[in-house]
């Protein structure tokens, strides 16, 4: 697995989309697929319904990798998907600096991820999987933990 990318804000140029039109796979393997793929160290994957020829439907599979990472890619997508080819593109990603602070809510602490640019923060989310602990664990709704995170930081903003 690839380590991940340092967290203070930089250009990665060392980057490569790869694209694949797929019409004759069983929709259960795309799920496979995704995990081969991020577990191989792809930064992202993600699916679009699209049209291809002779009206037929089918799926863009997109991902996201290191160079480093791009030979492994293409031997999950041709040997794990129907493609008999594939696009890639060497591109740059600008990545935000990252910071992890943690929020109190009445049921625990929440780590909320901030991304900062050119020193100031301009992103901010919770943890999902905290949140989602929290809300089986007390058995209340998703969104009300949520709902908890933002007023915290809305209170924390106003200091």
């Amino acid at each position: 697995m690839a380590s991940l990318p340092p967290n203070h804000e930089h250009y990665d140029h060392q980057m490569v989309k790869m694209e694949v039109n797929l019409d004759d796979i069983p929709g259960e393997w795309l799920g496979y697929v995704m995990d081969l793929l991020f577990e191989a160290g792809a930064n992202d994957v993600f699916y679009t319904p699209i049209y291809m020829k002779k009206n037929r439907p089918g799926v863009l599979l997109q991902l996201l990798c290191s160079q480093e990472n791009s030979n492994r890619m293409k031997e999950i997508l041709f040997k794990e998907t129907t493609t008999l080819g594939l696009r890639y593109y060497p591109l740059t990603v600008h990545r935000l600096e990252r910071m992890f602070t943690k929020v109190t809510t009445e049921w625990g602490s929440v780590t909320v991820k901030e991304g900062i640019f050119e020193g100031q923060v301009v992103q901010r989310a919770p943890e999902y999987e905290e949140c989602k602990h929290i809300a089986q664990l007390h058995n209340i709704p998703l969104k009300q933990v949520y709902e908890q995170v933002w007023k915290v930081i809305g209170e924390k903003d106003r200091l």
